[in-house]
């Protein structure tokens, strides 16, 4: 997997560097790769899986006591999932995330930037 993408990098350092800054270069780069379908679904799953997570995260927080154990939870998911998508990336496999994996998958046909 040394091909290169749309912006000149390779597809894997450029689909784990959709996951650096989570959902932000997710969406950065998912907007400006128009080649790579490795590195768009990389980016689609890490924009979806992030902006989730922080959503799920935002709505647990305002709950007293159980939600703060809640969100500790989506926390420790959140830093896992971001380690592990960053190092499956740039292994150069399509690993898919639960939920936000298929979810990827069947959008990145109809999401053009």
């Amino acid at each position: 997997m040394n091909d290169k993408t749309s912006l000149g990098l390779e597809e894997n350092v450029e689909a784990a560097l959709s996951y650096v800054g989570i959902f932000v270069t997710g969406i950065i780069i998912l907007a400006l790769e128009k080649e790579s379908e490795f590195v768009r679904f990389h980016a689609l799953q890490s924009t979806i899986t992030f902006l989730g997570l922080i959503i799920l995260g935002a709505i647990f927080s305002v709950i007293p006591i159980i939600g703060w154990i809640f969100n500790t939870i989506i926390t420790v998911v959140a830093v896992i999932a971001w380690i592990l998508g960053i190092i499956k990336a740039y292994q150069g496999e399509k690993f898919k995330f639960p939920i936000a994996g298929d979810l990827a998958e069947s959008w990145l046909p109809k999401v053009n930037i």
